[in-house]
């Protein structure tokens, strides 16, 4: 479980995120959604020490993370798919892959073979170069390699942005399985509503910095939560 407490986030002097508490449980998704600027990715910075917070703590498990390194947080379990994928275009998808390695003991540092069953297109271009796939390959390439780290957490920025219609469909597929798994937290930043929905738990919507409503879906209407996401 993630656990978020009355997290800060500055940018020189500027305050992007104000008190910021929230919870992610493991086996289920968990949405953050808000207008573009609102600092979503932000928070995803924060929880994955990118970006380091102001004030506020992070549990995992119930173990306060403290101020930790982006390495040492992936030890530790959190896994992070960040806005624009971010993989590396002159490595090959295995070579991409390898990457994740760097946070596995010794004797784990290969790849499994539920990687390829996820994500098949990958087993497929396995010696092409990250550059070479399609905005939508390199996006599942993003995933599997966070989930090479065998995360407790999975932190997802936008996953279906400039994304064709039937990867996205995919991706979502990846997402429930992860979920149903029943064996980490998957938290969710994402601005394409009717995918969000559909996959979603529990929702934060957030405004300035701040976090606007929140809840279970089961509590939150369709129609209310796509106004507080609306410009």
């Amino acid at each position: 479980m993630l656990e978020i407490r009355d997290l800060d986030l500055h940018y020189g002097q500027s305050k992007i995120l104000n008190n910021i508490s929230l919870t992610a449980h493991t086996g289920k998704v968990t949405c953050i959604m808000g207008t573009n600027g609102v600092g979503k990715t932000s928070l995803l910075k924060a929880i994955s020490g990118v970006h380091p917070r102001s004030n506020g703590d992070i549990m995992i498990d119930g173990h306060n993370v403290g101020k930790s390194e982006p390495f040492k947080l992936a030890q530790m379990g959190i896994g992070y798919v960040p806005q624009g994928r971010d993989i590396f275009p002159l490595l090959t998808v295995r070579e991409n892959l390898e990457t994740g390695f760097a946070c596995l003991p010794k004797g784990e540092k290969h790849i499994d073979d539920e990687i390829f069953e996820l994500f098949p297109v990958l087993k497929q271009m396995e010696n092409r170069r990250g550059g070479d796939l399609s905005g939508g390959q390199q996006q599942q390439l993003s995933i599997a390699r966070a989930l090479i780290t065998k995360p407790k957490i999975l932190l997802l920025d936008e996953p279906t942005e400039g994304i064709q219609p039937n990867i996205i469909q995919q991706i979502g597929r990846v997402i429930e399985i992860l979920r149903n798994r029943n064996d980490m937290a998957i938290v969710l930043v994402e601005q394409y509503f009717d995918f969000a929905y559909n996959l979603a738990d529990t929702f934060y919507t957030m405004r300035r910095g701040e976090i606007e409503m929140s809840g279970p879906k089961s509590k939150l209407s369709k129609s209310k939560l796509l106004k507080s996401v609306s410009v």
